[in-house]
């Protein structure tokens, strides 16, 4: 049994660990311009447990130049619950690496949104590859 266990434990650390374990698209590559766009910021950040629900925008920004014209963004819910209420039309800034949603907030509330999911893929860069998913998590405090 004890065997057993070790081999499993192996063979999991060397699935986990693997540093060839390409996410997204496989690429020779590994420069800036090759790999996928992912998030370098978030506003509010990932994490925060007493976010002022008078904010009025989320936004997040990526390591490099997104594709912004259209509807270029993927702001997706985890639970139509914990998703935010829309109060005004998503942009990106001229910076052309941060997209704001304008939101309304309640106090003591948690907030999930996935940027970019599953079939869901259009932040993308200007070469059009998607950007690595991510979770941004936070909590909005008593609002007092």
């Amino acid at each position: 049994m004890k065997t057993a266990m070790h081999a499993l434990l192996l063979l999991l650390l060397s699935v986990t660990f693997t540093p060839d374990c390409p996410a997204g698209e496989v690429t020779d590559e590994v420069s800036l311009e090759a790999l996928p766009a992912s998030v370098v910021r978030t506003v509010p950040q990932c994490g925060a447990a007493a976010v002022d629900s008078n904010l009025s925008e989320i936004s997040v920004t990526f390591s490099k130049d997104m594709k912004v014209t259209g509807h270029c963004w993927s702001w997706c819910s985890v639970q139509e619950s914990s998703f935010p209420v829309l109060s005004g039309a998503t942009e990106y800034l001229e910076d052309n690496r941060t997209c704001v949603l304008h939101v309304a907030l309640e106090p003591e509330k948690t907030y999930a949104i996935w940027i970019n999911v599953d079939q869901f893929q259009s932040f993308q860069d200007t070469r059009g590859h998607p950007a690595v998913p991510y979770l941004l998590v936070f909590r909005t405090g008593s609002g007092e």
